[in-house]
């Protein structure tokens, strides 16, 4: 890092922790605070503060709240018979944004990996299977990544919620948009050959 302040060097290299920001943007982020009006960069503080103050984990599903529910379980219009399983809260924001789902979801807090000492009992499975028995669901889609980790997951969920009654349904794997057959990794390219649909 070129000269510069030992306080600005500080900041820029925490802000470099944040995901996605490496040195450059880092340093674009901290001058872009420097050159605001102070009140601007008092607010950002006291907001990040309150944040980690005052948010805290629905009760019901996982995701970010502010009270026990998180305003999509608080929301009567959803569509409470479908339930939508993720890994982590970002997943429900990437779905939400997509404007796709109108259920409600669970959030697994990860998947199962024995290589890194996660297991079922680490995540929330034993609630998923709480809700499916106390709640009226009739479909379970498992919208987990598609890492051996994440199939680890759904096969072990699959296990769990098998002779239910209920339809257990996964996120469909296939080509990205505007890909080339010849960079396709084997296991993309099979998934999507087996998942081919009618025209």
């Amino acid at each position: 890092m070129e000269k510069i302040s030992p306080l600005l060097a500080r900041l820029v290299r925490r802000l470099t922790r944040l995901p996605g920001i490496g040195e450059r943007s880092a340093q674009r982020i901290a001058l872009h605070l420097l050159s605001q009006d102070e009140s601007e960069t008092r607010e950002l503080s006291r907001l990040l503060v309150e944040v980690r103050d005052k948010l805290g984990f629905c009760e019901r599903c996982g995701f970010y709240a502010e009270a026990r529910l998180c305003p999509i379980c608080a929301d009567p219009k959803r569509v409470e018979s479908k339930l939508c399983v993720v890994e982590q809260p970002v997943e429900v924001l990437s779905l939400e944004r997509s404007g796709i789902f109108r259920g409600l979801y669970h959030v697994l807090g990860g998947v199962i990996s024995p290589l890194d000492g996660v297991h079922p009992g680490d995540l929330s499975i034993e609630h998923l299977l709480t809700r499916v028995k106390d709640e009226n669901i009739s479909e379970i889609i498992l919208a987990l990544s598609s890492s051996v980790e994440g199939e680890t997951t759904s096969l072990y969920l699959g296990e769990q919620l098998d002779g239910l009654s209920l339809s257990v349904t996964r996120l469909a794997r296939g080509l990205p948009a505007g890909s080339r057959l010849e960079y396709l990794d084997e296991a993309t390219l099979s998934r999507a050959f087996e998942g081919r649909v009618k025209l």
